[in-house]
């Protein structure tokens, strides 16, 4: 099976993830799509970042009776901070009956090779790389790329975080599922 990894905080998962997820699965080759839960991401501070099992649930909310989507702990077992050739490196020895691609954003591609082993990422992993606006594509990376236009929306995570924390409403911003959950558990406040 042809699975495409789509590494992130997901602090908390939102409609633009999903949209993304979504694109991939009706216009490549992906059978599924893994949203995978960094615990710890080596390029972000932890500050303001729910428990990573909390961020698990709300996606596992966000994508119930899709079943070309799954949510993954796998980093949860892992070393931290979690480093993508490490993730990788695993799943291809617990799962070698898979074929394992990279989803990012056109922001992350553009420091794809300050990653851990970068080199290694680069010669053996197919990476999805969507664009986003004011992040040009780099051309003089070794790696095998394919470019998509996915729909974009121009969400973030840290924006729902600071409407949760200034009372406004996150209603259309993430799935009602996932802000019912926040609310009662007074997530981000």
């Amino acid at each position: 099976m042809k699975i495409g990894l789509y590494f992130g905080s997901f602090n908390p998962i939102h409609h633009g993830h999903l949209i993304i997820a979504n694109h991939l699965i009706q216009e490549t080759t992906l059978d599924q799509v893994w949203f995978v839960v960094s615990p710890q991401n080596p390029f972000k501070q932890n500050h303001g970042l729910l428990n990573e099992y909390h961020r698990l649930h709300l996606i596992n909310l966000a994508i119930e009776g899709e079943r070309k989507f799954s949510a993954s702990d796998i980093e949860f077992k892992l070393p931290k901070p979690s480093y993508t050739v490490t993730t990788l490196q695993y799943l291809d020895e617990k799962y070698p009956q898979h074929q394992f691609s990279i989803i990012m954003g056109s922001d992350s591609f553009q420091n794809l090779d300050k990653w851990k082993n970068a080199e290694v990422i680069m010669q053996r992993y197919t990476i999805y790389v969507y664009r986003r606006p004011g992040f040009e594509i780099r051309e003089d990376l070794p790696v095998q790329k394919i470019v998509l236009d996915a729909p974009l929306l121009q969400i973030s995570a840290t924006h729902i975080r600071e409407f949760i924390k200034r009372g406004k409403s996150i209603r259309y911003l993430v799935p009602d599922v996932v802000k019912a959950e926040i609310e009662a558990n007074h997530y981000y406040k």
